[in-house]
């Protein structure tokens, strides 16, 4: 498989070593709703390094996370028989680039609910994929962007740090952000990323 190279790379070798190795932290919560993101890495058509995927969420209104910087990802629709199928399958739908045609879950985060009361309450399982390094995200109606990161510029101290950001119905707030080029990543997916890059090193 393409995306097999990757995993040899001490890097991301050592990432699926430790995914495999430490138990993600499970949140119990029948009452909520779940759902799954997909934190993708492929490498890059040019120097073959590691970069991971985000998106930029396409505007609408009522929708929390309208306009956000994201991973691809939603909630479990009932014909998912687990969480792996929903990152699957939004990845899919927001995306077009199909993990499991192209590429393989190495494992997962601990599962993240959001801090503020403002949002649905949801328990949200992040997994990590490796994907071939030829594909390409395609344009759908629930993603205005899509965009590789490169994995050095996610272990770069500089780009983490606090930012203001607008938010939805409060007005502007400083939070925890990582920036790259225009690229402002905060809320549920800085957790997500900020989980990664401890297991980055």
């Amino acid at each position: 498989m393409p995306y097999k190279s990757l995993l040899a790379t001490p890097q991301i070798a050592h990432l699926a070593h430790l995914l495999a190795e430490r138990p993600a932290r499970v949140i119990e919560a029948p009452d909520s709703r779940h759902a799954a993101i997909a934190l993708v890495l492929r490498a890059s058509a040019t120097n073959s390094e590691p970069e991971l995927l985000l998106i930029r969420r396409a505007e609408f209104e009522g929708d929390p996370w309208s306009g956000h910087i994201a991973c691809p990802g939603g909630r479990r629709e009932p014909g998912d028989h687990d969480l792996a199928q929903t990152a699957i399958r939004e990845t899919w739908e927001e995306t077009g680039i199909d993990i499991a045609r192209d590429g393989q879950i190495l494992g997962t985060l601990d599962d993240m609910t959001p801090i503020t009361k403002r949002l649905p309450a949801l328990v949200i399982r992040p997994f990590v994929a490796v994907v071939a390094p030829t594909v390409q995200p395609v344009a759908s109606d629930e993603v205005a962007e899509a965009f590789w990161v490169p994995l050095a510029a996610v272990r770069e101290r500089e780009r983490w740090g606090r930012g203001i950001v607008e938010i939805a119905g409060v007005g502007p707030r400083e939070v925890d952000v990582f920036t790259h080029d225009h690229y402002v990543v905060w809320g549920l997916t800085h957790r997500a990323l900020a989980q990664f890059l401890e297991y980055l090193g």
